[in-house]
């Protein structure tokens, strides 16, 4: 675990943010678990916005780019129990009125855990379905104790009347492989099929609320799959699974029949793995085990020019030195719309990227890659935190709830709640414009620029002389270097976004 000075200073500010560098700009979206409050916060801690519902959250809370949230809530009359269980998802509007809602909780499914958005307004559902302990042993499990709650997702569309409509959906039940029991279903050489679930990888047994080797023991929570995430480029979703230390790749171009075949979508392998990753022992393929344990929070990184873009980034609870928490990154091998399968086993053979945590946890939690190249990191029962590319931190708020999410200042959801310029990055006011300054002044070649965010915005630094000839320009920097050039008065100006202009004398000598 790294040490950092400024880590006994967090434990003082209590229930409050701090800002500990400039490097942090917008709003983190956050609710605790089994609470009915959410809160978007700001860089300093402050509440920007809440929305106070009418049901606890179990997991997840989402900003839609309308300014609405979205979050799974804790069904009152569930029937199913277990780890995040949820059972409803509701739409909310900043003034807190529920736009829409839909109960997916019976005594045969339930949903839990986590949810993602679509880009065309759909949500993904993270749900158990009950398979009794006849259908598990004709699908070729090794005497199952009890029954037991595999993994499927639905995708519910809003149906503009204060409910939604299931509109495609995908079940791991489908997508089996065994060696255990040729006369019953599934039956073949696991090795031959990585796209495929082995039935037999996890011991199946004991009650609800836990799993193999998962809190609480055996439980009939059979994969404890725990996130989910969505890529619109491709039409897939990754998911993890802490009870088999993985993350897994499916095409959502599927229809719902194609999901629960072997054929059909971009893939054209239905709803089959198209991608696997982090032990490959599960499918017989050779390799390390790169997730130790149990693994959180699988998200593509945005493609467009920040580090990692196009990564599948995680959080890896127990991958680090002595089973410490670290975030991975890792270049899937993208072949179309398929991933390749290099001699026996997916690639890469380890992590191409690593961020240390500074604190652990052993479950739940969530991280992302920002534009400016920081990360952001969500320990569960701990705190969130932002490091810089270099590791140094630059931000942290004493809040760890299961999941959270950082949103930019430009993010469409953040405008829409919050007005045109919510970090107030596109016009500064006339108080703020009269506390920048530049010094040392007069220096003998390094002017520091003061009073102002240099990072976050597009500012246009130009130093003219006294004849107004242009010395320099410079982007975004806070130091103006004029250390090659003659001792006189010079003329510092600058632009911000072409809306606002700052003018400073400077004196430089020797």
């Amino acid at each position: 675990m790294k040490n950092f000075t400024l880590l006994s200073l967090f434990f003082a500010l209590a229930a409050h943010g701090s800002t500990f560098a400039q490097s942090f700009d917008g709003y983190v979206l956050y609710n605790l678990q089994n609470q009915n409050t959410s809160y978007l916060i700001d860089k300093d801690g402050n509440i920007a916005h809440s929305w106070s519902c009418n049901v606890a959250c179990n997991y997840t809370v989402l900003l839609k780019p309308n300014g609405n949230i979205v979050r799974g809530g804790k069904y009152a009359s569930n029937q199913l129990n277990g780890a995040a269980v949820g059972g409803m998802v509701q739409e909310i509007d900043p003034a807190g009125t529920i736009v829409w809602e839909y109960i997916y909780s019976s005594s045969d499914h339930c949903s839990h855990h986590d949810i993602t958005l679509l880009d065309n307004g759909n949500v993904i559902l993270t749900a158990w379905e009950v398979k009794t302990s006849a259908e598990c042993i004709q699908a070729g499990v090794d005497n199952p104790a009890n029954e037991q709650w595999p993994t499927h997702f639905i995708e519910l569309q809003p149906d503009g009347n204060g409910s939604a409509t299931i509109v495609w959906e995908w079940h791991m039940f489908d997508h089996l492989i065994q060696d255990h029991d040729a006369i019953k279903d599934n039956y073949g050489v696991v090795a031959d099929h990585p796209e495929l679930m082995d039935a037999n990888l996890l011991s199946v047994g004991g009650g609800p609320g836990g799993g193999p080797g998962g809190p609480g023991g055996g439980g009939y929570d059979w994969f404890h799959v725990n996130g989910v995430d969505y890529n619109a480029d491709l039409d897939q979703l990754v998911f993890s699974s802490r009870f088999t230390s993985e993350i897994y790749i499916i095409d959502h171009s599927t229809t719902a029949a194609e999901a629960a075949s072997h054929s059909g979508g971009n893939s054209g392998m239905g709803g089959d793995f198209i991608y696997r990753w982090g032990n490959p022992s599960n499918y017989g393929g050779a390799g390390s085990q790169t997730i130790a344990e149990a693994v959180h929070d699988p998200r593509w990184i945005e493609d467009d020019g920040r580090p990692n873009g196009g990564m599948i980034q995680f959080f890896n609870n127990s991958g680090g030195v002595g089973g410490s928490s670290v975030i991975d990154a890792i270049q899937a091998p993208e072949n179309g719309f398929t991933y390749t399968f290099a001699g026996n086993s997916f690639g890469p053979s380890n992590y191409d990227w690593r961020h240390e945590c500074i604190v652990s946890s052993s479950g739940q939690s969530a991280q992302n890659r920002m534009s400016n190249g920081n990360t952001f990191v969500n320990v569960s029962g701990e705190y969130m935190y932002e490091v810089d590319a270099n590791d140094n931190l630059v931000w942290q708020y004493a809040a760890g709830p299961t999941k959270a999410f950082r949103y930019e200042c430009d993010d469409p959801g953040v405008i829409a709640l919050l007005g045109e310029d919510p970090c107030g990055l596109l016009s500064l006011s006339e108080q703020k414009m009269s506390e920048i300054s530049l010094y040392p002044n007069p220096s003998e070649g390094i002017f520091q620029i003061d009073g102002v965010n240099m990072i976050d915005q597009e500012v246009q630094i130009t130093v003219r002389d006294l004849y107004g000839s242009i010395v320099t320009q410079i982007s975004n920097g806070n130091q103006i270097d004029l250390t090659n050039n003659s001792n006189g008065v010079y003329f510092v100006t600058l632009d911000f976004n072409g809306i606002q202009t700052v003018t400073k004398k400077i004196i430089l000598v020797r």
